[in-house]
């Protein structure tokens, strides 16, 4: 072992800053993601230890792993997550039932088992003796000559030569669970769809307003969602409002919406109602 080895092997003071002002708050955060109650907060944290982790690969001179931590797992696995948790929600009686038989304990066998594959690494790597990244990304051929070429191009190499069936293994994996996604998110349409002539037909038979409304607040005086909008005569528009939020508003006393449409937005004074 040279002398530039054994110096890219030696943790700078930098980085063992970084490494211990940055560990505790991962730390922190996964311990927020298992005792976590909402399930949004959970996939927040979890992205806060994503990009953690990919600052810590960037100061071990391993840049591909880092992007590809921020790209593909922080900025478009998890992101996803959080988006279709904000837009469907998990209620938290729905977390308390259990949809499969025995997942409880499958879940605690598979939490056991992950805990022994990370006791044996961690065992593996003190007692065994590691190469390091910069051996890893300037590995030395038979003769003793140090190989150029850097972390992108060994990971690459490792991955189209020897880990190449794993690789497509793994590639085709990810395929057929995107599929798999469609296939059971589709849904058979059972009747024949509307066309636009049917709707505006059948708007126009319902009731008085073959036309939408306008949204709460447009052509009031304050632009809230609990605003009623205003019709051409200047009364208020009840159903632009919906029906909870003109309770709630009732409720604490903040600009109610009239029960009679004649009534205008404001007074014959022109001072402004209570909000």
């Amino acid at each position: 072992m040279n002398a530039t080895t054994l110096a890219a092997m030696h943790t700078s003071g930098t980085e063992a800053a970084l490494f211990w002002v940055l560990g505790p708050i991962a730390v922190l955060a996964a311990l927020g993601v298992v005792f976590a109650r909402h399930t949004v907060h959970a996939a927040l944290l979890l992205g806060g230890v994503m990009l953690i982790f990919a600052i810590f690969y960037a100061a071990q001179d391993a840049p591909l792993i880092a992007f590809v931590q921020i790209i593909v797992y922080t900025g478009a696995v998890m992101m996803l997550f959080l988006f279709v948790l904000m837009l469907i929600g998990v209620d938290t009686k729905e977390r308390l039932v259990e949809t499969l038989r025995g997942q409880r304990l499958a879940t605690v066998f598979a939490g056991i088992g992950f805990l022994l594959l990370l006791l044996a690494g961690l065992g593996n790597a003190a007692i065994g003796t590691s190469a390091g990244l910069h051996q890893a990304n300037y590995p030395t051929n038979a003769v003793g000559q140090v190989q150029t070429g850097g972390n992108i191009y060994q990971v690459a190499k490792l991955l189209f030569t020897r880990y190449v069936f794993a690789f497509e293994v793994t590639s085709a994996l990810l395929i057929t669970a995107a599929l798999g996604a469609m296939v059971l998110a589709h849904r058979q349409r059972v009747g024949r769809r509307r066309t636009q002539y049917e709707m505006m037909r059948d708007r126009f038979r319902r009731g008085a307003h073959p036309t939408p409304l306008p949204g709460p607040g447009v052509y009031a005086r304050h632009n809230a969602v609990d605003t009623p909008a205003l019709l051409p005569d200047g009364s208020f528009a009840e159903l632009s409002v919906p029906s909870r939020i003109r309770e709630i508003s009732e409720e604490q006393g903040r600009r109610p919406v009239p029960s009679s449409l004649g009534a205008g937005p404001a007074s014959a004074s022109g001072e402004e109602e209570p909000r």
